[in-house]
């Protein structure tokens, strides 16, 4: 009998016995009825304070599906490019800085037109669910990144090219997915949704347990504070079953 654990073949018998397998880690069982959705977009300030907290909020529920529903914050934009603007902007960036930490570059102010036109990377992170469903939220993340870091432009086509090549997507394929009407009309559709169920400001996280939406918070919030209530509603949902 042959005892080592090294694999070994038996020239004799033409026989090679395997060597041990590790343990395989056990894949965590996805609770179907229970969902975490952030509502946000990518060009508000407060959902760039508060991405690690949400990163950090999904890693550590792997057992519930993780959804985003994108906000619309200025679909369209519009407003005027003026030192009033840029002012306003500046002191916000500062104080979301200030509060979490989250690095910004300030040299979008030096754009002497810029339209804040918030539905084009909204419309990224839809497109990009038929390449990378489980990975929406570092895509959205990327986005805002090489928006308020890079101050680059969202609106631009080409601003998208290098995050699709960061997460292997075609960029060519994701360009006709992006510009196409089925993907304006699916963002538009969850600008309405998120307003339908009362959203009125960004960031805000939800928690679906069946047919219920709870409200986690809205506006920025910090990763222990979001999942001691994600906690309790669970706790409870336990004491009443």
């Amino acid at each position: 009998m042959i005892e080592s654990t090294i694999p070994f073949c038996d020239p004799e018998t033409g026989e090679c016995t395997p060597g041990e397998l590790p343990a395989l880690k056990k894949e965590t069982e996805i609770i179907p009825d229970k969902e975490i959705i952030y509502v946000g977009d990518p060009m508000c300030s407060w959902c760039w304070g508060i991405s690690n907290h949400l990163k950090q909020l999904k890693e550590s529920n792997p057992q519930y599906q993780f959804k985003i529903v994108v906000g619309g914050l200025r679909p369209g934009g519009g407003e005027v490019w003026d030192d009033r603007m840029k002012n306003f902007l500046r002191h916000h960036w500062e104080e979301v800085t200030k509060r979490s930490g989250q690095p910004f570059g300030y040299a979008l102010f030096d754009r002497e037109e810029f339209n804040y036109d918030t539905e084009p990377p909204c419309r990224a992170v839809v497109a990009s669910r038929a390449w990378i469903p489980d990975q929406e939220l570092e895509f959205y993340e990327a986005v805002s990144r090489k928006f308020y870091v890079d101050n680059e432009d969202p609106n631009e086509p080409e601003f998208y090219r290098s995050i699709c090549e960061q997460f292997g997507i075609d960029y060519n394929k994701f360009l006709k997915s992006f510009q196409s009407e089925e993907t304006k009309y699916a963002t538009y559709q969850e600008f309405q949704l998120n307003r339908q169920w009362g959203v009125r400001g960004y960031p805000t996280v939800l928690f679906k347990t069946e047919d219920q939406l709870f409200q986690i918070n809205n506006g920025y919030a910090e990763y222990e504070q979001m999942q001691a209530i994600i906690d309790k509603i669970i706790e409870e949902e336990k004491a009443t079953a």
